[in-house]
């Protein structure tokens, strides 16, 4: 933390010794410690909130990506009663500029949501030292104020794989991705050794729209996956894949989400989503900067942190067989047994 915050806590520690001492020393003189909240590390009483900001690459509206980092940062908020502030849609231009107005303003932290904002945030690390420049998706990190956290991307598309190995009846399924980068490289690899751990014959299609933001793009790429006899899509491109969702739809087939729980999009057709449960990992990241145990480090979270999961069926339990829910839930139970352990990491990307 700042050295402000530093010298804040020192003065509140003495003041309350202050104050036992003249209560004649009475143990009960001084405060009890506020309880920690659930999942995060022990906390001592600051003098003034953490302050974290959010740099994101879409909307908060998108209901996956970008949505599950501000559902972290208003978790911060709670667990750790900080000041938070953020910024959605920041173009690769802005960067550096949203970055810098953030360090250059006092926040504490500063969260770049997403591979893409790292040489931003790297350029303006070097010029504010005291502040901690937080990377999501990534696994770099560097002294003395640069770390990064991220749920296992192999592991969200593996899960989203072995539900779509499962339900189809086409034995083809499909993935879309955004751009081309080692995020969503890993979902889609991750999707294709999932699908095949279930089905060694299964036909996985795959391609890259190549943004993030084409949604028109998506769903002409999902229609053709269709029409190839994909009967199950993935599409993992922020809010282009509202279109890959639009074709699942529009064709009646399933759809999988992916980061967040997407069935609210289409109720009758997302069957799943694999979740990102983003923020629990960085309420617990924030944690470990207020009670000063962080270090510059990678930190990536999956299934056994309880960080990266499926969620409910919804409406749509009903849809699938006894069979084939118990066959999910006994995949689940070898990952977590360490029994596909060479599945993800040959799907890791080289």
């Amino acid at each position: 933390m700042k050295t402000q915050i530093r010298k804040a806590l020192i003065f509140f520690v003495a003041a309350t010794m202050l104050l036992a001492t003249l209560a004649g020393c009475s143990p009960s003189a001084a405060p009890e410690a506020p309880e920690a909240p659930a999942d995060a590390p022990s906390q001592e009483p600051a003098a003034e909130p953490v302050r974290v900001a959010l740099l994101l690459s879409g909307p908060i509206t998108d209901q996956g990506w970008n949505a599950s980092a501000y559902n972290g940062l208003m978790q911060i908020e709670s667990d750790w009663g900080a000041e938070v502030a953020y910024s959605e849609s920041v173009s690769q231009s802005d960067m550096e500029e949203v970055f810098r107005g953030y360090a250059e303003s006092g926040f504490d932290v500063i969260f770049g949501h997403g591979f893409e904002f790292q040489d931003a945030a790297l350029k303006v690390a070097e010029q504010y030292p005291e502040t901690i420049f937080m990377l999501t998706s990534n696994t770099y990190f560097a002294d003395p104020n640069v770390g990064s956290v991220s749920d296992d991307g192999v592991m969200k598309g593996f899960l989203g794989g072995i539900v779509a190995a499962v339900i189809s009846e086409s034995g083809t399924v499909g993935f879309i991705g955004g751009m081309e980068i080692p995020p969503i490289r890993k979902g889609m690899n991750g999707f294709e050794a999932g699908a095949k751990y279930v089905n060694p014959d299964i036909t996985v299609l795959t391609s890259f729209i190549g943004n993030f933001e084409d949604a028109g793009a998506a769903k002409e790429i999902a229609l053709a996956m269709i029409d190839q006899g994909a009967d199950v899509v993935m599409a993992q491109a922020d809010s282009a894949s509202l279109g890959a969702i639009e074709a699942v739809v529009e064709r009646g087939i399933y759809g999988i989400g992916i980061n967040g729980d997407q069935n609210s999009l289409a109720p009758d057709h997302i069957v799943t989503s694999a979740v990102a449960n983003f923020p629990k990992a960085m309420s617990i990241m924030v944690g470990r900067i207020v009670d000063g145990s962080w270090v510059p480090s990678s930190n990536v979270m999956g299934l056994k942190e309880g960080v990266v999961d499926l969620a409910p069926y919804h409406g749509l339990e009903s849809e699938l067989t006894g069979e084939q829910k118990e066959r999910i839930e006994q995949l689940k139970q070898e990952i977590l047994d360490g029994k596909a352990d060479s599945a993800l990491a040959a799907a890791e990307p080289q």
